[in-house]
C-alpha cells in the first residue's frame, strides 16, 4: 500500500504522517510512505488545502489532520 502525504512539512503534516503510520501498523499493513513538499507538485496533484493524504494515489483526506482512527477506517 502506498501513502502519500502532501504538505510543507509543518507540524500538521507531521501529525498526519504519524497518524497514518500508526493506523497502518495497527492493522498490520505493509506500506510505502512518500512525502510531497514541493508546492508545484502539490498543486499538480489537485490538492487545494494541506495537509492531504492519498492512499494508492487516490486523495482521501484534504485540509485536515485525520486521527489514526479516521485513517484506519479508510484502510478497510
Amino acid at each position: 500500500m502506498k501513502f502519500t502525504i502532501y504538505g510543507s512539512g509543518c507540524a500538521k503534516c507531521k501529525q498526519l504522517t504519524e497518524n497514518t503510520e500508526l493506523a497502518a501498523n495497527n492493522k498490520g499493513i505493509a506500506y510505502e510512505l512518500v512525502k510531497v513538499t514541493d508546492t508545484n507538485a502539490i498543486i499538480d496533484a489537485g490538492i487545494m488545502r494541506t495537509p492531504a493524504l492519498a492512499i494508492d494515489d487516490e486523495i482521501v483526506i484534504e485540509g485536515k489532520v485525520a486521527s489514526a482512527e479516521e485513517v484506519s477506517s479508510l484502510l478497510g
